[in-house]
């Protein structure tokens, strides 16, 4: 299969466990269909033993390259690092913990190279084990969906994201928003004219178990979601009923809400966009 040279981008930190990182980076490379031509790893600050000597092993291998930070600085700084080692038009993002399906880049790479500058998929929530799938999570498809949908929501799951590196860095690459970095980002694409696209197909598995839904909640992600908010407004993402809109059902209500009440608001969200998201698209009007 000929395509197009692509590397394949991750970070991991001290919070990550060996045995999913492993898992993910052979998802992510050796088990792909089309796998990528290089691959950079960025060590966002000290990690365990156990991650060091793998990082050390993988380094070894042809086409890896590893970066290590000396201290931690959050995902945006680690992504914009390890973008400047990169030397192919074409990137694919992968999380240390999710598994990447053996067709992902075999989809994502051709979408791209038809001319969009930003692909998604579909993601399959698991808790411990990939292969039970506890919730499916759908996308929007086309450059308007998409950009409508990004008013009320995120409209890419960043793990299962590529991209043309030139139209990241032309927008700024990932600005220092934690939590809501890729989010501003893709709202900055929209804004300037980036063409979008998702794959309906499921391509990557998200794990869930280890508290995912806790890390969505509380007064930090509060925060960062009206610092976003505010951001939105001042760009004209979002109008101000919009701007309104959010604060109160996103900021307020989804993130301060406990953490039960908020996995099943979320997982009906999913069943709303899986009959089709028409109250979703009334709503971001």
């Amino acid at each position: 299969m000929t395509s197009s040279p692509f590397t394949m981008l991750m970070p991991i930190y001290h919070g990550d466990n060996i045995a999913f990182v492993r898992d993910a980076y052979r998802s992510a490379t050796t088990d792909q269909t089309l796998p990528p031509t290089y691959v950079v790893i960025v060590v966002d600050g000290p990690v365990s033993n156990d991650l060091s000597q793998w990082v050390e092993e993988v380094s070894e291998e042809p086409g890896v390259t590893v970066i290590r930070l000396p201290q931690q600085n959050g995902l945006a700084n680690a992504l914009n690092v390890g973008l400047k080692q990169v030397t192919t038009p074409l990137v694919a993002r992968a999380d240390a913990d999710d598994i990447s399906l053996p067709q992902r880049f075999a989809i994502q790479i051709p979408m791209l190279e038809s001319g969009l500058d930003v692909v998604g998929s579909a993601i399959a929530e698991f808790d411990d084990d990939p292969d039970r799938v506890q919730a499916i999570r759908t996308v929007y498809t086309t450059q308007e969906a998409i950009a409508e949908h990004a008013r009320l929501a995120c409209p890419f799951y960043h793990p299962s994201v590529a991209f043309r590196r030139e139209a990241v860095l032309r927008n700024g690459g990932y600005p220092s928003l934690p939590h809501m970095e890729d989010y501003l980002l893709w709202a900055r694409m929209i804004m300037h004219g980036a063409k979008l696209g998702n794959s309906p197909e499921v391509l990557v598995h998200y794990r869930v178990g280890s508290g995912a839904y806790a890390r969505r909640g509380g007064a930090e992600m509060a925060r960062s979601e009206a610092r976003l908010q505010r951001q939105f407004l001042a760009m004209h993402f979002v109008t101000r009923w919009q701007y309104m809109r959010n604060r109160i059902v996103r900021g307020g209500l989804y993130r301060l809400m406990p953490v039960v009440p908020r996995q099943f608001v979320y997982r009906l969200w999913m069943r709303l966009l899986r009959r089709g998201g028409q109250g979703l698209h009334n709503l971001a009007e």
